[in-house]
């Protein structure tokens, strides 16, 4: 996922979703110099501030890339059949499958 403009502006003010647009232009419509606020209660933050908020999330985000990894595979993975097999045969298929898992995605 990539973070945009219109992404950090709708965590400013969630309580009133519509506090901003966009003005009628065809070029460029999404960047700064074309937010409208509709809402007079609302604040626009400066552009820097709205670089830095995008960045933010983007930063946030990116930073959970290795658990997202982990969840898709260990999704895969039957571990309550695997954890009673291993329980019942005395290994360590889970153990070992789980850690090969986070190996490859670490923190």
């Amino acid at each position: 996922m990539v973070y945009k403009l219109v992404d950090y502006l709708h965590t400013i003010n969630k309580d009133v979703p519509s506090w901003f647009g966009w003005k009628p232009v065809r070029e460029n419509r999404e960047s700064y110099a074309n937010i409208i606020v509709h809402n007079s209660d609302a604040t626009l933050p400066t552009e820097q501030e709205c670089i830095d908020g995008v960045a933010a999330l983007q930063a946030a985000y990116d930073a959970q890339a290795y658990a997202r990894n982990r969840k898709a595979e260990y999704d895969q993975l039957n571990q309550f059949e695997m954890m009673f097999d291993d329980d019942r045969d005395s290994t360590t298929t889970w153990v070992d499958k789980i850690n090969e898992i986070k190996g490859r995605h670490p923190k």
